[in-house]
C-alpha cells in the first residue's frame, strides 16, 4: 500500500493530557501507523497548566497567528511542536484564554467556543505546514466541526483539496459543549445551517458530533457491536436517524492497547514482574495491593477490581443494589477512579458497614496505582450500561485479571463468556440484560470458579495469550481511510 499522509485530531493526547480512553486511542493508533510506514501527525490543544513545555521539549513553531473565525471574530493562536516517538511530530494549539486557565482539559461552561477554535486551528494549521493530507482522523465530538469545516470554508484550499475525512464515535453520549438533551427543543442544531457567531453563546448548541456524522467521508465507531446498537433508538442518543440514513459509510474498529505501555513483564509500577508462564508470581503483587489499600492480607481472599469513572454509565447503580449480597462472601473489592458525588456517598456508606473488605481511591491520588489492581486483583467488574468499546478488559486481560461484564458494545466483542461445561471456551463471565440480579449471578459464578485453582490458573492465561495489540485495528483503519478516499471521489463525481 502507498504511505498515506495522515493528521489525527484529538482533544486528549496521552502522555500530554488525558481523562480517559480518548487520550490512549490519540496515543497508540498514530504510533502504529507510523510503525506501518505512513507520514502521521497529531494536532492537540496546548492545555498550558496541564502541559510541561520543558518536560517534553516542545518547540514554538508560529506566533501570533491571527485566526478568522467568523466575519466578525479573530483570535490569535500560537504553535508549538513536540514529539510523539522518533519521527512523529506532535503540534499544539496555544491560546491560554481558553485552553490555559486550569489543569484539566475540559473547565469551561463554553466548551463549544474553545472546540470551533480548536477545529479552526487544526485546519489552518494543516495549511501552514502545506501537509497535503491523504486523511484527517477527527476524534471525538471535539473535532466534529472539522469534516463541515472542511467542505464549507476550507473549500478552496489546495493543501486540503484531495483530503478526506474520518470522524469516530467514541461515546455518542457527549455531542456538544453541554449535554445534548439539555438544549431547549427549538435551539438544537439541526446540522446543516451556518454556524452562531464564536462569542455567541448559542454556540454550545451547535452538535458538534451530528455535523460529524453528515459530513465526514466515513464513520466509525469503536467496536462493531455499538456501531450496530446506535442506530437503535435505545442507544443512538437522538441521533439514530440520520446514522441509519448513513450506514454504508458507518463502520466499526474495535480498539486496542499499547502493549508496551501495559505489559505485566516490565511495567515499573507491580511489586514483581511476571508473564504468562512465571503467573505464579502474581500472588506478590496481591499482597502488596492489600496492603497499599490497607486491606487485610490473605493469598486466598479474591480481590474484584474496578478502574473507571464512577458513574451511572458503568452500571454502578446496578452495583450498588447487590454490593452488600457480595461483600457477606469472602472478598474484598477495590474502587479506583473519581465522578459522581452521591454513588461515592454510598461507597463510603458500604465501606463504613463493611470494614477491611473495600475501598475506594480517586485516580489523582496515584495513577500509577492503576496497573497494580490489574496486577493484585483477581476479577476486573464492568457491568456497564452501554460501553462504546472499553479498554479496561483488555488491560485486564494482559495482567491476568479476569473480566466480569455486561454483554454490550465492545465488552460483547472482547469477552467471551466461560463455560463451565466445556471448561477452555471462554476468557471472562458475561451477563446480558441490564438488571443487578443479573449482574450477582455473574459475579456468584466467578467467585465459585474462584475456587477451582487449576481451572483458574488456566481462565488467566487464557486471557493472557489473547492478542488485543493495534497491530489489527490499524490495518482495520487503513482500509477505512481507503473507503474515505472512495467515498469523497464519487462524491464529488457526482
Amino acid at each position: 500500500m502507498k504511505p498515506l499522509k495522515i493528521v489525527s485530531v484529538s482533544a486528549e493526547l496521552d502522555p500530554f493530557s488525558k481523562t480517559g480512553g480518548l487520550g490512549d486511542v490519540a496515543r497508540s493508533l498514530p504510533k502504529s501507523l507510523h510503525r506501518l510506514g505512513h507520514n502521521v501527525i497529531a494536532i492537540t490543544p496546548l492545555y498550558s497548566k496541564l502541559i510541561d513545555r520543558k518536560k517534553h521539549k516542545l518547540e514554538k513553531i508560529y506566533s501570533d497567528v491571527k485566526l478568522q473565525i467568523d466575519k466578525e471574530n479573530t483570535v490569535s493562536v500560537s504553535y508549538y511542536r513536540g514529539q510523539l516517538m522518533p519521527g512523529l511530530s506532535v503540534y499544539f494549539v496555544r491560546c491560554d484564554k481558553y485552553f490555559g486557565r486550569k489543569k484539566w482539559p475540559y473547565v469551561s461552561d463554553n466548551e463549544g467556543a474553545r472546540f470551533y477554535l480548536f477545529d479552526v486551528a487544526a485546519l489552518k494549521l494543516i495549511s501552514l505546514l502545506k501537509f497535503k493530507a491523504d486523511i484527517i482522523h477527527c476524534h471525538d465530538w471535539h473535532t466534529g466541526l472539522i469534516p463541515y469545516l472542511k467542505k464549507k470554508r476550507f473549500n478552496r484550499s489546495k493543501t486540503l483539496a484531495n483530503t478526506a475525512t474520518v470522524f469516530t464515535i467514541h461515546n455518542l453520549t457527549f455531542q456538544a459543549g453541554i449535554n445534548w438533551w439539555e438544549i431547549p427543543v427549538k435551539y438544537r442544531d439541526k446540522g446543516k445551517g451556518s454556524l452562531p457567531l464564536f462569542k455567541d453563546r448559542k454556540i454550545n448548541y451547535t452538535n458538534f458530533a451530528k455535523r460529524g456524522i453528515l459530513y465526514a467521508d466515513i464513520i466509525n465507531t469503536v467496536s462493531e457491536t455499538y456501531a450496530d446498537e446506535i442506530i437503535k433508538k435505545n442507544f443512538g442518543q437522538d441521533l439514530h436517524r440520520i446514522l441509519v440514513n448513513r450506514k454504508h459509510k458507518l463502520f466499526g474498529v474495535v480498539n486496542g492497547i499499547d502493549y508496551n505501555n501495559y505489559n505485566p513483564q516490565t511495567d515499573p509500577g507491580l511489586k514483581k514482574r511476571y508473564s504468562v508462564d512465571t503467573i505464579h508470581r502474581k500472588i506478590v503483587n496481591k499482597r502488596h495491593l492489600q496492603k497499599v489499600f490497607k486491606l487485610p492480607v490473605d493469598d486466598r481472599m479474591p480481590i474484584i477490581g474496578f478502574t473507571s469513572r464512577i458513574a451511572e454509565q458503568k452500571g454502578f447503580d446496578l452495583l450498588l443494589d447487590i454490593l452488600s449480597t457480595v461483600l457477606l462472601r469472602d472478598v474484598q473489592v477495590i474502587i479506583m477512579g473519581d465522578g459522581d458525588k452521591n454513588l461515592i456517598e454510598r461507597i463510603n456508606k458500604m465501606k463504613k458497614k463493611f470494614p477491611g473488605k473495600i475501598c475506594q481511591l480517586p485516580f489523582y491520588v496515584n495513577r500509577k496505582l492503576e496497573s497494580l489492581v490489574y496486577a493484585g486483583g483477581d476479577f476486573l467488574l464492568l457491568p456497564s450500561r452501554f460501553e462504546p468499546c472499553g479498554t479496561t478488559q483488555m488491560i485486564a486481560f494482559r495482567y491476568g485479571c479476569v473480566p466480569i461484564v455486561r454483554s454490550t458494545g465492545g465488552l460483547s466483542d472482547t469477552v467471551v463468556n466461560f463455560d463451565p461445561i466445556d471448561y477452555k471456551k471462554g476468557n471472562g463471565f458475561t451477563f446480558k440484560n441490564y438488571n443487578s440480579q443479573e449482574l450477582l449471578v455473574a459475579i456468584t459464578r466467578a467467585l465459585e470458579t474462584y475456587k477451582y485453582k487449576n481451572t483458574w490458573k488456566d481462565l488467566m492465561r487464557r486471557g493472557m495469550r489473547v492478542s488485543f495489540s493495534w497491530d489489527l485495528p490499524a490495518q482495520r483503519y487503513l482500509d477505512l481511510y481507503k473507503k474515505a478516499k472512495k467515498f469523497k471521489h464519487e462524491e464529488e463525481k457526482s
